[in-house]
C-alpha cells in the first residue's frame, strides 16, 4: 500500500493550488483521509480531514480558503487551496487510515512542497 501525492509548487499570494493524493496497492478500505503540513522549524499540523462518508473538517486558519474532498472509487483525496497566503508555505502530507479485517494502519504520502510568494 502506498500514497502518492501530486500537485503543489509555487503560487503567488492570493493564488490557488490543488493537491492530490492517490492510494494504491492491496486496499480493503480507507477510513479517514487527511492533509497535514509542516513549515520550516515548526511541528507538523493538521490542515483538514474527511471521513469515508464525506464528513469534513478544516482548521480555522484555512477555513473559507481550503476545501478537502475525496473520491472513494479512485481512493484519492484532494486539497483545493484558494486565497493562498505566505503563511501557507510548507510541505504538505496526506495521511490515510487503511483498514483490513481486524487490522488498521496509517500511511503517509511522500510530501509536497507548497511555496507562496508575497
Amino acid at each position: 500500500v502506498q500514497l502518492v501525492q501530486s500537485g503543489g509548487g509555487l503560487a503567488q499570494s492570493g493564488g490557488s493550488l490543488r493537491l492530490s493524493c492517490a492510494a494504491s496497492g492491496k486496499i480493503f478500505g480507507i477510513e479517514e483521509m487527511a492533509w497535514y503540513r509542516q513549515a520550516p522549524g515548526k511541528e507538523r499540523e493538521l490542515v483538514a480531514s474527511i471521513t469515508r462518508s464525506g464528513s469534513s473538517n478544516v482548521v480555522d486558519s484555512v477555513k473559507g480558503r481550503f476545501t478537502i474532498s475525496r473520491d472513494n472509487g479512485a481512493n484519492t483525496v484532494y486539497l483545493q487551496m484558494n486565497g493562498l497566503k505566505s503563511e501557507d508555505t510548507a510541505v504538505y502530507y496526506c495521511r490515510a487510515e487503511f483498514v483490513w479485517p481486524r487490522i488498521k494502519d496509517i500511511y503517509w504520502g511522500q510530501g509536497t512542497q507548497v511555496t507562496v510568494s508575497s
